[in-house]
């Protein structure tokens, strides 16, 4: 394929798809793209590369002397630009094939995976590399605030991936970081999750059995030690496995954790680190980062410096701002797992606050009543929760739809107070009649849940 010099992308505004569609572009390719929803800052970054973009989907947005269409993970069959280039025979390709070929062939790819928390290490692993001066690669599914965007290319011989176990592409069924050619794999956890495409927790395992066994038997696979699905995967890999956690049979120990409310501190094989975000989660997040960045070739000092360094992700408990007292954070939790973790961090941070806990339901599988359970005894860790309304809840067979009723009703049961409220003018009012000066409200949504976020900000202000 190297002979081929003209690309279009098909759903370019996705902040992998534009990264990479610049990227070449600088590289001297020709770029076009086309996308459903074409606006800033996307659409100024891309025209600032110089690439011509069109609204909309339609096959005459393919130019006509266009080599390959790069088609992104949400087309589908059906689309007009996917049914062009399958007429025309053009040669069709996901993003993570052309990531494979144009950016990660010979190079020491370093993959962060697992169902939580790979965003935030897989940010502070590229983080790590840069402080020390390595200026890695990275693509991140998120904002980390030291690195100012969520993928760049460089020359070094680093690349940091967040490796998704989600589908690549319409016509390629296979997790997306099968295609990354990793030397090293992190393996934060794995739980089920993805249920628009996976059936089982044993179908997701499968995938990371396949992860393992394209590491080259020169690199190196990090696995969460306490994590009973880790350790069953990494069961015959054939490359070489390190476990990392709290339990005394982990090959790297976590030790001496002290959690203050602004900070947290652990070691790791024997050598102290500490870093400017709380809760025993993101301490097993820098313990791998911390892992990996010693298998790149990092110093024990170098990786100190880095973590103290370390700003964080936007919208991994990212404060938005504080009213008359009262905290609203953004996060990005909505798994049960991810959301009782995101609740004992904010305990640890605000000490003796209460905590208010507004959930949308966005994900393909809370939409779902996979974890009607789950959710509620997650949600009931908070003091209050609002349950707000489903997100195009047509699109999930009626049989398979979470019952938010019957959620908040059992957020009470659990010991919680669990509200369901179907307009977000009704969280608004809930919330203002009742929050009090020192409260904390964390707004969890894995989307813009309606921009509550600044309307809370605004509505506490005093009249």
């Amino acid at each position: 394929m190297s002979d081929k010099t003209r690309f279009h992308f098909t759903g370019i505004c996705g902040t992998a798809m534009g990264a990479v569609a610049a990227a070449m572009q600088q590289r001297g390719y020709t770029v076009s793209g086309s996308d459903a929803g074409i606006y800033p800052p996307m659409s100024d970054f891309l025209r600032g590369a110089g690439i011509v973009l069109s609204e909309g989907y339609h096959e005459d947005h393919i130019p006509a002397d266009a080599e390959v269409v790069i088609i992104g993970n949400a087309i589908s069959r059906g689309n007009p630009e996917a049914e062009a280039a399958l007429d025309r025979k053009l040669l069709y390709q996901s993003l993570p094939e052309l990531l494979k070929e144009y950016f990660l062939r010979g190079k020491r790819n370093l993959v962060v995976s697992g169902t939580h928390g790979k965003t935030t290490t897989a940010s502070m692993l590229a983080w790590l590399l840069r402080h020390a001066g390595r200026d890695p690669g990275f693509m991140i599914g998120g904002l980390p605030s030291n690195l100012g965007c969520g993928a760049h290319f460089t020359d070094s011989p680093f690349t940091v991936l967040e490796g998704d176990e989600y589908d690549t592409a319409f016509f390629d069924k296979r997790s997306k970081f099968l295609h990354y050619l990793p030397e090293c794999v992190v393996i934060n956890n794995i739980e089920f999750d993805h249920a628009d495409i996976y059936d089982s927790l044993d179908e997701i395992k499968l995938s990371f059995r396949r992860l393992l066994n394209i590491v080259p038997r020169g690199g190196r696979a990090f696995i969460n030690g306490d994590d009973a699905n880790c350790l069953a995967v990494a069961v015959g890999a054939p490359c070489p496995v390190t476990s990392v956690g709290f339990d005394a049979g982990c090959g790297l120990l976590i030790e001496n954790t002290n959690y203050e409310s602004s900070r947290s501190s652990f070691t790791l094989g024997g050598e102290a680190y500490s870093l400017r975000m709380t809760g025993e989660f993101n301490v097993r997040n820098a313990a791998m980062a911390a892992a990996a960045a010693a298998f790149a070739g990092l110093s024990a000092a170098e990786i100190r410096a880095g973590l103290e360094a370390f700003d964080g992700v936007a919208r991994r408990q990212e404060l938005r701002g504080e009213v008359n007292g009262i905290s609203v954070i953004d996060d990005f939790a909505h798994h049960p797992t991810a959301i009782r973790l995101a609740v004992q961090s904010l305990r640890q941070r605000f000490p003796g606050a209460r905590l208010w806990v507004l959930f949308e339901p966005r994900s393909n599988t809370t939409r779902r009543a996979i974890f009607q359970h789950e959710l509620a005894e997650a949600l009931a860790t908070a003091d209050c929760a609002i349950v707000s309304a489903i997100p195009d809840l047509h699109k999930i067979p009626a049989n398979d739809r979470l019952d938010p009723l019957k959620l908040a009703a059992d957020i009470t049961r659990h010991g919680g107070q669990g509200w369901y409220l179907t307009e977000i003018e009704q969280i608004l009012q809930q919330v203002t009649s009742a929050a009090r000066p020192g409260d904390v409200i964390a707004v969890l949504s894995n989307g813009g849940f309606g921009g509550i976020h600044q309307k809370l900000l605004t509505a506490l202000e005093p009249v």
